[in-house]
């Protein structure tokens, strides 16, 4: 009986997140109050508190099921870490890195809703806002990790470079769609696996 509680427990929490989630991406997160998730969720705000204190506590919940649909796992240096993304940059190749860039983006109609509403939520919530900048800054770090690995370009411009090469990522998750930008998700990837090879790789040292 209690693991039949427990199930339930997990498929109304699950359902909660579900429900946020769609929200988010068609009203926005500024416009999807906790009342509104409750009743598309056939709950009450009762419900969605004994789940979830506040609507930014659900919101860290989403992002932590983003870090698992990206694969990214607890790091003791700088909270989460994607070990192949540093198995990649430490490689360096284009052959590498264009694998990698292809496998995330198969990934990024997924992502998409859970990335837009991270951010939507940074630009509305203070309390969110740490948390997201925080969370791009541990995908930088994983490139310097990479970078510090390979002991490639000086140290001092290894987080630039791992700023730059994220920021070109997070946008093209984000915005690319084929019929929006006119390219096909390969073509795309061509593209910036050539821009992280500049930055990142291991034939781009002089």
């Amino acid at each position: 009986m209690a693991g039949l509680r427990e199930a339930q427990k997990q498929m109304t929490r699950k359902l909660l997140l579900s429900t946020a989630l769609e929200l988010f991406r068609t009203k926005g997160y500024a416009a999807t109050t906790v009342d509104d998730i409750a009743a598309a969720a056939g709950t009450t705000r009762v419900t969605f508190y004994a789940y979830f204190p506040s609507r930014s506590d659900l919101m860290r919940a989403l992002i932590g099921e983003l870090n698992e649909l990206l694969e990214r796992i607890a790091s003791p240096t700088h909270g989460s870490t994607a070990r192949d993304l540093v198995a990649v940059v430490a490689d360096g190749s284009r052959q590498a890195i264009t694998r990698w860039l292809l496998d995330i983006s198969s990934r990024w109609d997924t992502a998409r809703p859970y990335l837009n509403a991270a951010f939507e939520a940074a630009a509305a919530d203070p309390e969110l806002r740490g948390l997201v900048d925080a969370w791009i800054e541990e995908a930088i770090g994983d490139v310097e990790d990479g970078l510090d690995q390979a002991g490639r370009f000086t140290p001092e411009s290894r987080h630039t470079r791992g700023v730059l090469a994220i920021a070109q990522l997070d946008h093209a998750a984000r915005n690319w769609t084929r019929e929006r930008w006119g390219t096909e998700r390969e073509q795309l990837i061509e593209v910036l696996a050539e821009s992280w090879v500049g930055l990142l790789g291991s034939g781009s040292e002089g």
